[in-house]
């Protein structure tokens, strides 16, 4: 679907909800202080205001976010219709299996360090009537929603939890090569995510910080805005690599542009590759496709291996989030010729290049907060 062409459906589309809720009649919560425009979706604000105030820190684009964001992708992802028409089990899809059986799951080499991120949730999911696969998807977008420019992810209740763990081999990994990566998100969607979808759903590691990659160093950001949803991190990705933010030689790790930035060898040849270069490049300095383009795909993905007709839409508990901050640039000592331009289709956005000495990327600081007791 062409980009012009999706927009426009997309604002028809908000169009038409801002006025069918206008005229759709709203039930009062139990809470006494909010509406909605089904009961179901009632239970959510008092979630949403206990993860804003207990794990977001009061609202914020941290590094709990990022690791929520990231936690609803390695839950999702694990399901394969292959395996399935193979008499094998494929495991559950958008089914809160990475929480249920942690450790398992939490041990597949892919999901190193979500342990941390599912132990910080499970007090939550505790103390709230909740699905562990709704409650999962809910608290990824409410944390993104605490990105300035981010767009508002969508949020169903009714999921069904998983019985059993999704099988290892499921969850793209960052020394995958681009074959094995379209392959395996176009399985886990029936065809759906191919190589341009594929992209857009990269567009999550705006906000996005590697704990594992480097032994040796945490909290390495994959692009100098890590807690803005902008699209600097398809500008840096394309910028030439000199250096390791760490010692370097480790698997899945390519060489980045800025000190303290790490860049994953994945996003690395996504970006060069000849089905992707264009793609990638068109998300440089254009915002409302950075929003839109994941808005559109984390939908889909986060009902992965669900019936939609089994679920209820809750996106209006989801707040707006802030609005985009900054320009997309050069960072600070670099050049246009510094870019290694992938598509031979159209030319790379001329971009102003920030001032003073060269940029140098600080690490996202990941201090879980303990959860409040009810």
């Amino acid at each position: 679907m062409a980009f012009k062409n999706l927009i426009t459906f997309v604002s028809i589309a908000a169009a038409l909800t801002g006025t069918n809720a206008a005229l759709t009649r709203r039930v009062a919560c139990p809470d006494g202080k909010n509406t909605a425009t089904n009961a179901a979706c009632c239970q959510l604000f008092a979630v949403r205001e206990d993860l804003q105030q207990n794990m977001f820190h009061g609202g914020q684009c941290t590094a709990e976010a990022h690791e929520a964001l990231r936690l609803t992708f390695h839950d999702a992802i694990a399901i394969s219709p292959a395996l399935e028409a193979q008499g094998k089990f494929g495991g559950g899809g958008a089914d809160g299996s990475i929480a249920i059986f942690p450790e398992i799951e939490t041990a597949f080499h892919p999901n190193i360090g979500l342990d941390e991120v599912v132990a910080l949730e499970k007090p939550f999911m505790a103390r709230h009537n909740l699905s562990v696969a709704d409650f999962i998807q809910f608290a990824g977008a409410i944390g993104v929603s605490n990105c300035p420019g981010a767009p508002q992810l969508a949020a169903f209740v009714g999921r069904k939890d998983a019985t059993k763990p999704a099988p290892d081999g499921l969850v793209p990994e960052p020394f995958h090569t681009p074959d094995q990566i379209f392959a395996r998100l176009a399985d886990a969607s029936q065809g759906e995510f191919d190589p341009i979808l594929t992209v857009w759903l990269l567009t999550a590691h705006t906000v996005a910080a590697a704990n594992d990659v480097d032994p040796t160093k945490s909290g390495l950001p994959f692009d100098s805005t890590p807690n803005l949803w902008d699209t600097q991190f398809f500008v840096e990705t394309q910028l030439r690599g000199t250096s390791f933010p760490g010692k370097g030689g480790n698997q899945g790790e390519v060489e980045s542009p800025l000190a303290g930035e790490i860049r994953l060898q994945s996003d690395h040849t996504i970006a060069r590759d000849p089905r992707t270069a264009c793609e990638w490049q068109s998300f440089v300095d254009n915002q409302p496709k950075a929003q839109a383009m994941f808005q559109f795909v984390f939908h889909d993905l986060s009902i992965l291996g669900q019936n939609i007709d089994d679920l209820v839409d809750c996106t209006e508990v989801v707040p707006i989030p802030p609005p985009p901050q900054g320009r997309t640039h050069l960072p600070a000592g670099m050049t246009h010729t510094d870019i290694e331009q992938a598509c031979a289709d159209t030319p790379f956005p001329t971009l102003p290049i920030d001032p003073g000495p060269k940029t140098a990327v600080a690490p996202v600081p990941y201090s879980p907060k303990p959860a409040a007791k009810h």
